[in-house]
């Protein structure tokens, strides 16, 4: 197998592969390449500055009192100018939703536990803890815990 990356900022960008035969490989690679929406960053708002973030440092995005806030590794809010729905068409998928206001990355989350009520929370790498939907709770069984 060969491979080839040829960088050219004049063209447009395509991504061709020649393959013998279709197999897992090549899935994951289609599957990477269709989900890719060209950008890695967004643009977000501190008290004072506002930055571009990339989407590899938020653990959640939530909303709270109608604004929607990314949450990164270290504990920092920075509001975002989106809104939850328009989020969830742009981000990795890594990010999956696990209630009505909340997108989590599920790189930074550390485990789910029971609460005492019998519904499940989502603890991240920080510690944050972020209540998980029933609904969501069976999709994110259906898609990862039960591969």
């Amino acid at each position: 197998m060969k491979f080839r990356l040829i960088i050219d900022k004049e063209k447009d960008e395509e991504i061709v592969a020649t393959v013998k035969e279709e197999n897992s490989l090549t899935q994951r690679i289609e599957a990477l390449v269709m989900e890719y929406n060209g950008t890695d960053k967004i643009l977000a708002f501190g008290e004072d500055d506002v930055i571009f973030l990339s989407f590899d440092e938020i653990e959640c995005i939530t909303v709270c009192d109608a604004k929607t806030y990314a949450v990164t590794h270290n504990g920092e809010q920075l509001r975002l100018r989106r809104r939850l729905y328009e989020l969830e068409n742009i981000v990795p998928s890594s990010f999956i939703k696990i209630n009505k206001s909340t997108l989590a990355n599920k790189v930074f989350i550390k485990k789910f536990v029971t609460t005492f009520s019998g519904g499940v929370d989502a603890v991240f790498q920080s510690g944050k803890k972020e209540y998980v939907s029933r609904r969501c709770f069976a999709e994110i069984k259906r898609r990862f815990i039960s591969k």
